[in-house]
């Protein structure tokens, strides 16, 4: 009888899985990778999404904000010519034609332009000016008024009627038409004195004439848009000056607005009728990753093929224009200087926190030396212990790295999410690689005992040397290259307009690397010669305290690095912060010239003496100089017989009050006596003497034009010989780069035209309430204000905030980096305190031991970040312009030309200071620490530390 066999019995396993017996054994240890891998997968998946995000808000800002003038792409195109038959031209201006034209268009249009189909219009318009005759119309210089007509589509969507009925047509129009309606808005009407009934005759080429009669006043919604500004003679008549040598005479202009279907009776008059179809641009779904794609696009729409698709649909003649691609220019430069900045921030702290897992790593596998080293030593091969050590870490890292770009993710939106997925993913791979690598290969030769690694002592192998020799030539030259290449060379943008030129950005690194490698060799000869200054001393705490840092670990290039990239990149950016902040100063400066500037319009009007007695009395004031400006002064021809057709300014001052001026702004400072005139003076208004010479300062330019000679200058102040006695840059009146600076009081027609007010601070109301009551065309400028025009785009803004966070990021690494290093030789710290506890150390002794015990490296790095965050900036200084930084194209900016990047002595002292301070308090807190435990478990016999 046979017996059916069961299934075989299960086997157990004999021991409990590694990775979960691993974690229960150092929950905190775990833990705190977790934590510190989290941190900074989520700074890794943040930053490229943060820069996506403030590019973007950047470009549509600079889309949206700009003038509609120069936003709008405006299709035009004339009307089918006169080998057409009346009805075929009559018919295109119809708005049937006009709207089919529209739609087709829009269909038109290339990705990723894309048009705001509410504040888009489309009609027939006067291409010239039509002057009208009539009677009782306002003509302030004798000028018959100019007229536009128009008929733009959607007129009663974007306009609510204030008056009359809105115009409409009386069957079909045609150009034969005698009269049509129109409407105006309020303020046409009141300059123009229109309103409902009131008719405008209209010369037609024929000899007859067409009137246009009104029927509504309306007011418009929304008139900065695009619908009423593309065009701004739409909605507000304007003053215009004809041409003239004499004096200028000014005239009215202004717009009716035709019905739709009105178009037709354009043809016949002679204000050269244009079909015209305005798209406004859509910015709402823009990316900075389009930017390439646009400009190309609007390059094509201008004068490509996307035109000639425009073409088929609105005709043979149809051309495209817009100043949307300068727009573009304006942003991509503003990127192009905001860059290199946020670039620099980004891989200095990339670099810090790099360092910093690398750091975490290389403490838990020293806690974890003994362990491995018995798992060695009883047969465990190299292959599993890494496979453990990978899976223990990866299952730690991966879910740590993965919430990161989550949190990333969720907290950034609207942005790319690849580069995102690849920064959190190197953090995973750079710990789960790196500390199985490391903690292994220091296995590779099972040893017991192993002989002290202290920096006093230490002797580094060949392979050591010899690699540490290869960074440093690999850095210096690179370094050298960058010097001789200047940063200007590579594409400095980011994101999709140009690349990132990571040897620009790698600047600090590469120099931290250099410093760390030179001063890891250099650090044990002072060391050595204070070891031995301090053995000659009375006290042991010195002596003891150098002992102890002379027994260090000689491998201590990771932390030193760490710091000096953090040190680096801070020093950096608050030398970028502090340059910003004085480019917005000095471009306040130069387009005020004072603390604020009272004058007429365009710095021609007189300014009347009693306006400068009671600006001088009025509150906060403290100096007054009144200038006499005169723009376009001729010059007297070069020995070639070369004249300059522009001429240069001349500023009549008066040397005292100017001098001051000019020496507490630091625009071009001069003592007083260097403007007093030679000769008899001429009373004003008089002929002035042959031998009467005025000196004068004037810009370089103007002083290599006229020498060193005296020459004739004529002006409306008076003719006069002038001498140049000096020269400068810059002058606080004007802010061009060709003046000529005069005594005031030696010019026969003397009038203050501009006074330049100093004091603190100046009450902007009372001011401007004495300079109106002198005249209402006259304006007061405060430096002040200026200076609060320079705000912030979305593009600054967002590159500041993300600037912040990765320098606060790598000080909190550089913190990091500080606590691990001290931590991983916290256990011999506490051993030795106990042990001198023992034979009389005080606590305060104890913390004067660990203290000093922790100084010298810290000032190592103090004193190395210190150089390095100094060379760096002097590096990276030539190819980085602040201007763009700090002003971008705002107004006023125009005056600075440049703002070159200096290094900022807070910057680059107060975070190695910092460094000193923090070292000094964790080592504080460490010894504090120990006196609060007992020597007991410290004292152990047999314990191995």
């Amino acid at each position: 009888m046979t017996t059916r066999s069961g299934p075989a019995p299960r086997v157990l396993s004999a021991c409990a899985p590694w990775v979960r017996t691993r974690l229960r054994t150092a929950p905190g240890a775990a833990s705190a990778l977790a934590a510190l891998v989290l941190l900074t997968a989520f700074l890794a998946a943040g930053f490229p999404r943060a820069v996506d995000a403030y590019e973007t808000d950047g470009l549509r800002d600079a889309v949206t904000s700009t003038t509609p003038r120069r936003s709008v792409l405006e299709l035009s195109t004339p009307p089918p010519g006169l080998e057409h038959p009346w009805a075929v031209r009559e018919d295109a201006l119809r708005a049937t034609q006009l709207a089919g034209t529209y739609r087709e268009s829009l269909r038109k249009l290339p990705e990723p332009v894309r048009a705001d189909a509410h504040e888009s219009s489309y009609g027939v318009r006067t291409a010239q000016p039509i002057a009208a005759a009539d009677p009782g119309l306002p003509r302030p210089y004798g000028l018959d008024p100019q007229f536009t007509y128009a008929t733009p589509s959607a007129l009663t969507g974007h306009s609510t009627l204030r008056a009359g009925r809105w115009p409409a047509v009386r069957g079909e129009v045609t150009a034969a038409t005698a009269e049509v309606e129109a409407a105006v808005t309020e303020e046409t009407a009141a300059a123009l004195k229109l309103r409902p009934g009131s008719a405008v005759t209209v010369p037609k080429q024929n000899g007859a004439s067409l009137t246009v009669r009104v029927t509504a006043v309306v007011a418009p919604l929304r008139p900065e848009n695009s619908y009423w500004s593309a065009e701004q003679l739409l909605h507000t008549p304007s003053l215009v000056a004809k041409p003239a040598k004499e004096t200028p005479r000014y005239y009215w202009t202004a717009a009716f607005l035709l019905p739709q279907d009105a178009g037709p009776v354009l043809l016949a008059t002679t204000g050269e009728p244009e079909l015209y179809w305005r798209f406004a641009p859509d910015a709402t779904r823009l990316t900075g990753l389009d930017v390439p794609r646009l400009r190309s696009a609007i390059a094509s729409l201008e004068g490509g093929p996307e035109l000639l698709g425009l073409r088929d649909v609105a005709g043979p003649t149809a051309t495209l224009t817009t100043d949307l691609d300068g727009v573009l220019a304006g942003y991509g430069a503003t990127r192009s200087a905001i860059g290199p900045v946020v670039t620099v921030a980004a891989v200095g702290t990339g670099a810090v926190a790099a360092v910093v897992l690398l750091m975490t790593g290389g403490l838990i596998g020293a806690r974890r030396h003994t362990e491995l080293a018995l798992l060695r030593s009883r047969g465990g091969s190299l292959r599993g212990i890494g496979r453990r050590l990978f899976a223990e870490t990866a299952v730690t890292v991966v879910p740590a790295a993965a919430l990161g770009l989550l949190l990333a993710v969720t907290v950034v939106g609207g942005a790319r999410l690849w580069p995102a997925v690849i920064g959190a993913a190197g953090v995973a791979a750079l710990v789960c690689v790196a500390l199985p690598l490391h903690t292994t290969l220091s296995h590779i030769t099972p040893m017991l005992h192993g002989d002290r690694d202290d920096v006093m002592n230490a002797r580094p192998s060949r392979r050591r040397t010899v690699g540490e020799l290869t960074l440093l030539v690999l850095a210096v030259g690179a370094v050298v290259a960058l010097r001789r290449r200047g940063t200007g060379d590579g594409g400095t943008g980011s994101g999709a307009a140009g690349g990132t030129d990571w040897l620009v950005s790698s600047a600090p690194v590469l120099a931290g690397l250099i410093a760390a490698l030179v001063l890891v060799r250099l650090y044990p000869l002072p060391l050595r010669l204070a070891s031995r200054a301090a053995s000659r001393t009375r006290g042991a705490v010195g002596f003891l305290s150098l002992a102890r840092a002379g027994r260090s670990s000689a491998d201590g290039t990771l932390p030193l690095l760490a710091l000096l990239i953090a040190l680096t990149t801070a020093a950096f950016g608050g030398s970028v912060i502090a340059g910003v902040a004085q480019a917005r100063d000095d471009a306040a400066v130069l387009a005020t010239g004072a603390d604020a500037r009272i004058g007429g319009l365009g710095d021609t009007a007189p300014l009347p003496d009693r306006l400068l007695r009671s600006v001088r009395d009025a509150t906060g004031v403290r100096d007054v100089a009144p200038v006499q400006i005169e723009y376009g002064v001729p010059l007297p021809p070069d020995p070639n017989g070369f004249e300059d057709a522009k001429g240069t300014t001349l500023i009549g001052v008066d040397p005292t009050t100017y001098a001051r001026l000019a020496g507490r702004t630091g625009l071009g400072e001069f003592r007083p006596d260097r403007l007093k005139a030679t000769g008899p003076a001429a009373p004003e208004g008089a002929v002035p003497s042959e031998d009467r010479v005025l000196t004068a300062i004037a810009s370089p330019s103007v002083a290599a034009r006229l020498g060193d000679r005296p020459r004739d200058i004529q002006s409306l102040a008076g003719d006069f010989k002038v001498r140049v006695v000096g020269t400068a840059s810059r002058t606080p009146a004007v802010d061009d780069t060709d003046f000529l600076v005069v005594d005031a009081a030696s010019l026969t027609q003397r009038h203050t035209t501009t006074l330049l007010v100093t004091g603190d601070p100046l009450n902007a109301g009372e001011l401007r309430a004495l300079a109106h009551r002198e005249g209402k065309d006259f304006t007061v400028q405060l430096r002040s204000e200026t200076r609060e025009a320079f705000v912030d785009t979305p593009l600054q803004s967002g590159a500041e905030r993300i600037y912040g966070f990765a320098v606060a990021a790598g000080a909190g690494y550089a913190l990091l980096a500080v606590g691990l290093s001290l931590l991983r030789t916290a256990p011999e710290r506490t051993t030795l305190l106990a042990r001198l506890r023992t034979m009389g150390l005080t606590t305060r002794q104890g913390r004067r031991l660990l203290g000093l015990e922790a100084m010298p490296q810290a000032l190592l790095a103090a004193v190395g970040g210190l150089l390095v965050g100094w060379a760096t900036i002097a590096l990276l200084a030539p190819g980085i312009d602040l201007a763009g930084l700090a002003l971008a194209g705002a107004p006023g900016s125009g005056a600075l030309t440049a703002a070159r990047l200096r290094a900022d002595p807070w910057s680059l002292t107060l975070p190695a200071l910092g460094v000193v301070v923090l070292t000094a308090l964790a080592a504080g807190a460490q010894a504090w620490w120990a006196s609060r435990r007992g020597s007991i478990t410290e004292l152990r016999a047999g314990d191995p530390r």
